[in-house]
């Protein structure tokens, strides 16, 4: 039995409204923890949920703009956020890659903490019920948008997966370089991240019609 449109909407808006704000409390708590802890790599973990906030806008955006009016294309809003989510994601790996770079040349290591593997278990609880939910409702509606925001959220458990390892190996073997190396990592899935937002941003109309 499926749902009626309207249902749907409205879940898909809760859904796109709970991923900001998750997103925006999980990156401050992260970026505050990770620099008092020196961790780069949950450092970079708040950053990222920063990130996904500028792109969790942009899928509001047009969550609100698909239920006015299904056939409507894609607006300068979305396609801004989208490129400023890949800007971003750029600048994000840049940053990991020369802080990484820098902390094993220097031999920096943070002390070992809790806060790395609480937070991305919280994270990963989380993320693992806003994918099922946002891949059904996606399906549902038939929007390739949500399913790709959905993907996002793959993504994004991947990262915590990440920094649950990186924090965990550190915290439990004190192995030098884990943060680093954990660090780089991150890197690698926010630059796969930005590269997804310009092909989106340029590849658009295909995104919402079925019809092309």
């Amino acid at each position: 039995m499926k749902k009626p449109s309207s249902q749907l909407y409205q879940l898909a808006f809760g859904l796109a409204v709970f991923t900001v704000v998750y997103n925006i409390a999980e990156g401050l708590v992260a970026t505050l923890l990770g620099y008092a802890d020196e961790s780069l790599t949950l450092f970079g973990f708040g950053i990222d949920s920063f990130i996904e906030t500028i792109s969790g806008l942009g899928i509001l955006h047009m969550v609100i703009r698909i239920k006015a009016n299904p056939e409507s294309s894609p607006d300068v809003f979305e396609r801004k956020a989208l490129k400023i989510t890949g800007w971003s994601f750029y600048f994000l790996v840049a940053g990991l890659v020369v802080s990484s770079s820098y902390n094993i040349v220097t031999d920096q290591r943070p002390d070992p903490s809790l806060y790395g593997i609480i937070i991305s278990l919280i994270s990963i609880a989380i993320m693992v019920i806003l994918l099922k939910q946002k891949t059904n409702v996606g399906r549902d509606l038939n929007s390739q948008a949500i399913l790709a925001d959905a993907e996002c959220t793959r993504v994004c458990i991947y990262m915590s997966l990440v920094l649950l390892a990186s924090s965990g190996l550190y915290y439990f073997t004190k192995l030098p370089y884990l943060d680093s190396i954990g660090a780089i990592l991150l890197a690698y899935f926010s630059f796969q991240e930005g590269r997804e937002c310009f092909e989106k941003a340029a590849s658009e109309s295909v995104i919402d019609h079925h019809h092309h």
